[in-house]
């Protein structure tokens, strides 16, 4: 019978991601229930300094990949490594963070595993020895509860921002061990030929806290410096709506919506953004809400905590001016 909960762990130029941290902190509820072990498994190159910190949210035991063909995600070469190792290991429930990497490699390993997958997903539960998952659906329209079958391991992944993650505890230390796994070169069919940086120090909008989005109503590319001298007054990072994307005004990857990131910060500042079911679905489970826009008729006002019904570029200044002043 398959023992433990197993968690894939993240990592970007050898520092790991906070979605690995909330994954293991999960991981570690989930195994409590089970009466069992969490093992974290991390793939990078120089990385095994590293893994001794999942253990300080809950892992009992980390296992390293560590290789430079690991340095950079590439499919084929990481599906191979976890398929080994979650062979090896034979988990009961295994999760990965609902990042792009993560999606993709749930899907990988559900195919080379014959297994089920739930993606996205919100909560998680132990019933009668299973893993069962809440995940939205129709665009975030409905919730499900998904069952497993006796198919193992479970495998899911978790939306980033939404598990509450464990605060660190130093004295608690994990077991950490090599893979142990080979990789056939003639095998590895992608590689890396170049990364191209986000500007420095850019948090990913799937891991901000804080968020300030912007859509239509900002009336053109420059409209967005309002929105940045906001989001550097409180910390926060911007985004966009698919309009506001297509046109030309943002790049891709401020784009949350269905079709972009799904995002779920503590605070989630909406400007000029009428609400269409295509965004609501990429921030629907935000903490906090604020909705600033001139239509008081606009959609985005039903999913908001708090409305300012008023042109933003009156009261997006003044917003950032006490922000200043209380900072």
């Amino acid at each position: 019978m398959p023992q433990g909960v197993m968690v894939i762990a993240e990592q970007r130029d050898g520092e790991i991601r906070k979605v690995s941290y909330e994954i293991v902190s999960e991981g570690k509820r989930l195994a409590d229930k089970l009466g069992q072990k969490v093992i974290a498994v991390l793939l990078g190159q120089n990385i095994k300094a590293k893994a001794a910190s999942l253990g300080h949210y809950g892992a009992d035991k980390v296992i390293v990949a560590d290789d430079a063909r690991l340095a950079n995600y590439t499919p084929d070469a990481y599906a191979a490594v976890l398929g080994q190792v979650v062979k090896a290991n034979d988990p009961a429930v295994l999760i990965l963070g609902s990042s792009v990497q993560g999606k993709d490699m749930a899907a990988r390993l559900s195919a080379r595993l014959g297994v089920g997958m739930a993606q996205d997903c919100t909560a998680f539960a132990i019933d009668n020895g299973r893993l069962t998952a809440i995940r939205p659906i129709y665009a975030g329209k409905v919730y499900a509860k998904v069952t497993f079958s006796d198919n193992y391991p479970h495998i899911a992944t978790a939306r980033p921002n939404v598990m509450p993650m464990n605060p660190p505890d130093a004295s608690k230390a994990a077991e950490i061990a090599d893979a142990g796994v080979t990789l056939d070169d003639g095998a590895l069919k992608v590689r890396v030929a170049e990364v191209i940086r986000e500007a420095a120090g850019k948090v990913d909008l799937t891991e901000a806290d804080k968020i300030v989005s912007g859509g239509r109503g900002m009336k053109g590319p420059e409209g967005f410096k309002v929105l940045e001298d906001l989001a550097a007054a409180m910390g926060a990072s911007v985004g966009a709506s698919r309009s506001a994307v297509d046109a030309g005004w943002r790049s891709h990857t401020d784009q949350v919506g269905q079709t972009g990131k799904v995002v779920s910060p503590n605070l989630y500042i909406a400007c000029g953004i009428s609400g269409a079911i295509q965004h609501l679905a990429g921030m629907s489970t935000s903490k906090v809400v604020v909705a600033i826009n001139k239509d008081p008729e606009a959609p985005i006002f039903q999913k908001a905590d708090y409305g300012v019904v008023d042109d933003l570029f009156t009261v997006v200044p003044a917003l950032t001016a006490a922000v200043k002043k209380l900072g």
